[in-house]
């Protein structure tokens, strides 16, 4: 199944809805900073981002590491147009 690419920023949002929707993190009412997915070469497994420095995750980590790879594994980086960059259609 070919994957489905996203932005930086829903990428993040995915993450973050998904890590706060584990029971352990639900249930202790925990806030985990997410942070923006890096990019990098393409993987053995065809990922081509990753996360890493997690905020307020001691003890979560291995309940994070498991979302985000599967996350990894739905879906791709795609560059988002510079908003700054002016339109060479207007």
């Amino acid at each position: 199944m070919a994957k489905r690419g996203r932005s930086r920023r829903v990428l993040k949002e995915e993450v973050s809805r998904r890590v706060h929707q584990i029971d352990e993190i639900a249930d202790d009412g925990a806030h985990i900073r997410v942070p923006d997915p890096e990019p990098h070469a393409r993987d053995a497994r065809g990922r081509n981002w990753d996360m890493a420095r997690f905020g307020n995750a001691r003890g979560y980590e291995a309940s994070i590491r498991v979302v985000v790879d599967e996350v990894r594994d739905e879906f791709d980086l795609v560059d988002e147009p510079d908003s700054r960059a002016p339109n060479p259609f207007e």
